[in-house]
């Protein structure tokens, strides 16, 4: 792993896509995106390899020419690790290092690295924590190899090989440890979502670095929400309550940004975390507008939104960081994505007007979600009058001989508290479905 208080870390990227339509110009993006993981990781990078494959090699993923290029790139720079932009298998990641004499990571052990370094609470030390123990396991001979020279022959058991086992019962054992504390987690967040269940709740969910954070800070005027222009700024779910204005409130949630190729370890190891996002009415993606793949960051996130079974959600696509797109652009963005998409909306988190489309979409899922009901009440109930005016959006009063009928939109746990003071409630219509 990457150290921050190590020396900074000179680093060459390697990329070697598939040949596929299309593949050639994905790469640079590609490196560039890898080019800031190493960047957050602490790294410098200093050069870059590249190459297309008919398909990875089963022993050095790349072929043998290129990795001699790759050896004697490594002089040349004087560089003292190699980024894989992808997942290598153990046996690959061992002989390359053997062969060029430098340490190797990949794309996921780089990510799993900087996901170490951004913990803050302990649920996410803990989460990253089984996810690289989940990723070191199978790795352990290739940690290993500097003890080879010790192992005998018949008869003969080298520390290396006692050392591998031992290594591998207490990480074993510590993945077990950490899979139960975060079961326990899990349980505690259910109990904490019960008591939100009256609640409209919204969750941002998006490619890492489109302004999830940004938004919820604008909109909810949190100042503490931490904002920040680098990848995976936030790890940590955040809830806050948020005014819509017209008596609607929403409970919006921040959740960890997702990228390419994310390793599946550390998926399923953010799965008690994305629990809040299986719980939300409505999940609000965030695309980075101004970003040139938007496209294939979208359905990156599609795709991990499927791996969590979270595909059937309520999704509205927010396009965010409007302001950085020239006029022209952004008219010819908005034509394209409402003739597919009619309800996307467009944001920019830097002014708060920025933000009011955002508002006006939230309230109407919100209202299409709450029915329309008839209240009937005493006509000196003055208290509960109070708490629908407050809670509830009104649309009309009317009186009917000695009691007052409103018709509002309730949140429902006002509605159960109406009924239990003994106010008569009839649902006028029913609940509509929330627009794909």
């Amino acid at each position: 792993m990457i150290s921050v208080n190590a020396p900074v870390e000179r680093a060459l990227l390697v990329g070697a896509p598939l040949k596929r339509p299309g593949a050639r110009r994905a790469l640079d993006e590609h490196l560039r995106e890898l080019e800031r993981l190493a960047d957050t990781a602490g790294a410098e990078v200093v050069g870059e390899l590249t190459q297309q494959l008919d398909r990875p090699h089963a022993g050095t993923y790349l072929g043998k020419g290129k990795i001699d290029e790759l050896k004697q790139l490594v002089q040349e720079k004087n560089a003292s690790l190699i980024i894989f932009d992808d997942e290598l298998s153990p046996s690959q990641g061992k002989n390359i290092e053997t062969i060029v004499g430098t340490r190797v990571v990949d794309r996921a052990e780089l990510i799993l690295d900087i996901f170490a370094t951004r913990a803050r609470s302990s649920e996410a030390k803990m989460q990253v924590e089984l996810a690289q123990l989940k990723y070191t396991l199978p790795r352990l001979t290739r940690m290993w190899t500097h003890l080879e020279k010790f192992r005998g022959g018949i008869g003969v058991r080298g520390p290396g090989e006692t050392q591998l086992e031992s290594d591998r019962r207490l990480i074993n054992h510590r993945i077990k440890l950490l899979t139960e504390r975060l079961a326990h987690v899990q349980q505690n967040r259910a109990v904490q979502r019960q008591s939100r269940a009256g609640s409209f709740k919204a969750s941002l969910v998006g490619y890492t670095n489109a302004g999830k954070s940004s938004i919820l800070r604008g909109l909810s005027g949190a100042t503490e929400v931490h904002v920040e222009d680098r990848l995976f700024a936030t790890l940590d779910p955040l809830t806050r309550e948020v005014d819509l204005g017209e008596n609607a409130q929403v409970l919006l949630t921040d959740t960890v940004g997702f990228i390419r190729k994310l390793p599946h370890h550390l998926v399923a190891s953010f799965r008690a975390t994305l629990e809040e996002t299986r719980d939300a009415d409505l999940l609000l993606h965030v695309v980075d507008a101004s970003h040139p793949s938007w496209e294939e960051q979208r359905m990156v996130v599609d795709q991990v939104l499927m791996d969590l079974e979270l595909h059937e959600q309520p999704v509205l696509l927010v396009f965010n960081k409007i302001d950085l797109l020239p006029e022209d652009a952004l008219l010819a963005m908005q034509e394209r994505v409402t003739a597919l998409v009619p309800n996307a909306v467009f944001v920019s988190s830097t002014s708060d007007d920025g933000l009011d489309p955002l508002r006006r979409a939230l309230r109407h899922a919100m209202r299409a979600r709450r029915p329309v009901a008839e209240v009937w009440l005493r006509s000196g109930d003055g208290r509960l009058l109070a708490e629908i005016h407050a809670q509830g959006e009104v649309l009309d009063t009317r009186q009917e001989g000695e009691q007052i009928v409103i018709r509002a939109r309730l949140p429902e746990r006002l509605r159960g508290r109406l009924e239990q003071a003994g106010a008569e409630i009839r649902i006028d219509t029913p609940v509509a479905a929330t627009t794909r």
